[in-house]
């Protein structure tokens, strides 16, 4: 929660967050960290967080209640005031390549000496000594199998994914130091890659693979065309699919079945039949109206240096 004075209350009042991470998963985590209550400071190159020339209404959204300021780190008097951002602070999240970070002295090592109680999330695309290939979301899913070209993604599944991982890995490793198990300040690698894997993990046992129980193999639990569109039916318990049947006026109903009667009406008559029966059937909706590109949202949280 952010209170009108833009300080943020919740169970991480008190913490301060410094951040290097640009594009999405970092700005996510943080966005996340700043919901529990933690302080954020933003540090962005001179040209800004490349999300912001991409989407401005998502930057601006996921920047909300940050104190946003851009420093040259190549430069001896911006990097003094990265430093001191970090001599207050008690977590360090960044998405560099581990060798740019190794080269401004920013290496988990390199940490530890100066502010022995920083501890530090780093979002990588692959494990170490993977961590300077290259790599976005798009490829993390294709080494996983979870692409169906020619459609691209409708969201970044890993990138987002990985964003939960790093504000898991960042509380347990605050808790951690606050109840004095392990070291003070730890670091962390949150690869994108390995986050990309968790989500395959139902296809990798099997059970979303094409035919499989959740794959299209159980009638109740699949997508079914509408006079209209389309509607997702999960009726995946013994009790749901029963009733589904029941209501339907269906004895030992297969998906053929299914199919004939879903085609007789659009998709919001059978969303709205659904929760009138308590029933999990859902219309696919298309791209919110406030998640379109290029749509502005302006925030007066968020304050910027330059």
């Amino acid at each position: 929660m952010i209170e009108p004075s833009g300080v943020a209350s919740g169970p991480l009042s008190g913490l301060r967050i410094v951040t290097l991470a640009v594009n999405v998963p970092g700005p996510a985590a943080a966005a996340r960290l700043r919901g529990f209550g933690a302080s954020v400071v933003k540090v962005e190159p001179p040209s800004g967080d490349p999300l912001m020339h991409q989407n401005t209404a998502w930057y601006r959204a996921l920047s909300t209640g940050q104190e946003v300021v851009r420093l040259n780190l190549k430069e001896a008097g911006d990097f003094a005031l990265l430093e001191g951002y970090l001599a207050g602070a008690d977590l360090f999240l960044t998405s560099s390549r581990t060798g740019a970070l190794e080269r401004l002295g920013l290496d988990p090592d390199g940490l530890r000496r100066k502010h022995p109680r920083l501890c530090g999330v780093a979002i990588t695309g692959y494990p170490s000594p993977r961590g300077d290939e290259p790599g976005h979301d798009l490829t993390y899913l294709a080494d996983h199998g979870l692409l169906t070209p020619p459609e691209m993604p409708r969201s970044l599944l890993a990138d987002l994914a990985g964003a939960e991982r790093a504000v898991s890995e960042a509380l347990a490793l605050l808790i951690g130091r606050e109840r004095g198990i392990g070291e003070a300040g730890a670091h962390v690698e949150v690869p994108l890659s390995e986050a990309a894997a968790y989500l395959a993990e139902p296809l990798r046992y099997g059970i979303t693979a094409p035919g499989a129980h959740l794959g299209g193999g159980f009638a109740g639990y699949g997508l079914y065309e509408a006079s209209d569109g389309w509607i997702a039916v999960a009726a995946l318990e013994p009790h749901f699919w029963e009733k589904l049947r029941a209501e339907l006026g269906l004895g030992d109903a297969g998906r053929e079945d299914l199919e004939g009667i879903f085609r007789r009406e659009t998709a919001a008559h059978w969303e709205d039949w659904a929760s009138a029966r308590d029933l999990p059937v859902a219309a696919l909706k298309g791209t919110p109206p406030d998640g379109r590109p290029g749509t502005e949202h302006r925030t007066t949280t968020m304050t910027e240096e330059r």
